[in-house]
């Protein structure tokens, strides 16, 4: 990087302006590393509530029996930088193609036994709920129930737990997952392509799929939070029978048709864009409309969140906001504070940095600038009361 700075000041002034003025159409994409935020441990030795990437896969390998763990093992020493996501599609990769044939000790059959194995690992693992009283989801929710919108809020998830649905049933706030019914409610993709539903109810889509999802005996994806049925774990996103790509394809359309949509803005948090059909298909149509925008916060520094750096870096309508500098219009940067926009921004200055560092892209920190953005004066106010000093 070159002697230009980024002060980080003039960013987050224009950005509270957008998430506090309710007319702009928003959404979420929220990674892994957003239940990673919740410590359910001490002070002194953490525990996030649901592991990251790196410690479901440690937990899921261990769960495994005789040959499956034996078959887990192997295929993970011939996979580049191995996890949980990257072996179970080639486990399920090899479930659809070598039949009899035997693969580090396994069958076609074996496989496929191994995939149920690793789901319901999985489902364990991640079926928590939210602590009582305050956390992150909840405040989610607060900032989108706390601003009268124009349009409604999207969130796509990569994770599999159950800890929107709950943040959102907490408070009666209204949402809409692609499924319709009660007792086994089916998926409709018909509903997914409209946007009928009033504003105020939240979307809500969970693109690698859900332990609150099952596949039935006709092969239909329902809601299902009962432990009959396989568990609809879909990290990857390898082509599946018609049936069974119904939920996945639908839901990638949206988020697609939502990028797509004029001066659409995506914020993404505990996500590493490491996922390449996901980073791929948000460059395509950050390509095909120039109006979309991602605004990306990032928990590491720059040089540590590659993957994301690199879509920024090829474009423009990206930014990506790390703890040590940011990439803006292209530009790589370190951050460095300027001049304060307006009178006493340090106040709110201090929800945003930290020790020197910005801090947005912790999911718990994010979660509750927007709760006390949505809360306080909008911009307008400020603005106001600022120009009105300056007079006096």
């Amino acid at each position: 990087m070159d002697t230009t700075v980024h002060n980080p000041d003039q960013y987050m002034f224009d950005f509270r302006q957008i998430i506090t003025n309710g007319r702009k159409k928003i959404g979420l994409l929220v990674g892994a590393g957003a239940p990673v935020s919740i410590n359910v441990g001490t002070d002194i030795s953490y525990k996030p509530l649901i592991p990251n990437i790196e410690g479901l896969t440690n937990l899921v390998r261990e769960s495994l029996q005789e040959n499956e763990k034996t078959a887990y093992i192997s295929l993970e020493k011939q996979i580049n930088s191995p996890n949980i996501e990257l072996v179970l599609s080639r486990i399920r990769g090899l479930s659809e193609v070598i039949g009899s044939t035997e693969v580090c000790g396994l069958d076609g059959q074996g496989y496929k036994a191994l995939s149920k194995s690793i789901c319901a690992a999985i489902k364990t693992i991640v079926d928590v709920g939210l602590p009582d009283g305050d956390n992150p989801y909840s405040d989610l929710i607060s900032w989108i129930n706390g601003i009268t919108r124009k349009e409604p809020v999207e969130i796509f998830t990569t994770n599999y737990d159950l800890l929107f649905e709950e943040a959102m049933e907490r408070v009666k706030t209204p949402y809409f997952d692609g499924f319709v019914g009660a007792k086994k409610a089916f998926f409709d993709p018909s509903s997914i392509s409209n946007n009928n539903l009033p504003v105020n109810w939240i979307r809500l889509w969970k693109l690698h799929g859900s332990i609150g999802w099952a596949e039935n005996k006709t092969g239909d994806v329902i809601r299902d939070f009962s432990t009959d049925g396989e568990t609809m774990v879909y990290p990857s996103h390898i082509k599946y029978d018609q049936t069974q790509a119904a939920p996945f394809t639908s839901l990638f359309d949206r988020l697609k048709n939502f990028m797509l949509e004029p001066d659409s803005l995506l914020i993404t948090n505990g996500f590493s864009f490491a996922d390449v059909h996901i980073s791929s298909k948000l460059m395509e149509c950050m390509a095909a409309n120039p109006s979309s925008a991602i605004i990306a916060l990032q928990y590491k520094k720059l040089d540590e969140e590659a993957s994301a750096v690199s879509v920024a870096l090829k474009r423009p309508n990206m930014s990506v906001y790390c703890s040590d500098g940011a990439v803006i219009n292209g530009v790589k940067a370190f951050w460095k504070i300027g001049e304060e926009p307006i009178k006493n921004w340090a106040r709110i200055r201090q929800e945003y940095w930290a020790d020197n560092k910005f801090n947005l892209g912790d999911f718990k920190k994010f979660a509750h600038f927007l709760a006390k953005s949505g809360g306080e004066k909008t911009y307008a106010v400020e603005i106001q009361e600022a120009g009105d000093e300056a007079k006096e």
